[in-house]
């Protein structure tokens, strides 16, 4: 999954890559408002990681513009302000939770997990169909009854494809939620990706849709 982490601390963003990459997690990271907001323009994100004390434009201008164009992309307010009044202003403007610093990391990963069930409308950490599960919490996925183990950018592909199952999503889709921009994509690597799914969990699971992507059966 891809994350935008907006950071303008040198020590914190560098370490925070370091253990989300190490989640599994694809990171983009920009250090100030502005920035932020061209990156949330052009999309693509599973969620947001967002400082507060920004340079350029503040995090809650941030948030604020995000949403009001619509843009419903989880977000995970970081910061150290624990003032009632910046908790409470920053919730109401549209951030999906509130982690104060200094955090440890299995909060943060957990907090993470439960913004992207929210947004999934999952009150648990399994979503799919009943041929098709993903584990959320140990990204793991059960094809009939058999539970196998994922690459980070399996399942990445599996949890877009499993959002709303039965929708197609292109190749662009696909790579804009597996692929942060460091990341080299070759033509080809969306569809060895899932050459690869389909021999773990058989040829039907993901079904291509010709000159229009790819799907998962919808039940």
């Amino acid at each position: 999954m891809r994350a935008l982490l907006v950071e303008d601390d040198e020590m914190i963003g560098a370490s925070l890559m370091h253990a989300l990459d190490r989640a599994g997690w694809s990171v983009d990271w920009v250090r100030d408002g502005l920035l932020a907001h061209s990156a949330l323009a052009d999309g693509g994100y599973t969620c947001v990681l967002l400082d507060l004390g920004l340079p350029k434009q503040d995090g809650t201008e941030v948030l604020r513009r995000a949403r009001s164009r619509g843009d419903a992309t989880p977000v995970l307010v970081l910061t150290a302000r624990d003032g009632l009044d910046d908790r409470i202003q920053t919730l109401d403007l549209g951030a999906d939770d509130y982690l104060l610093k200094p955090f440890a990391l299995r909060e943060l990963l957990a907090r993470m997990r439960a913004v992207v069930r929210r947004r999934d409308g999952a009150a648990h950490s399994v979503i799919g169909t009943a041929a098709l599960q993903l584990d959320l919490t140990t990204r793991d996925v059960l094809a009939n009854g058999v539970r196998e183990a994922l690459t980070a950018r399996e399942f990445a592909l599996l949890h877009a494809l499993l959002e709303r199952p039965g929708a197609i999503l292109s190749r662009e889709q696909l790579e804009d939620r597996i692929y942060g921009w460091g990341d080299e994509v070759t033509s080809n690597a969306i569809d060895v990706l899932i050459h690869g799914m389909r021999r773990k969990l058989g040829a039907e699971a993901i079904r291509n849709v010709r000159g229009l992507g790819w799907r998962v059966a919808p039940a």
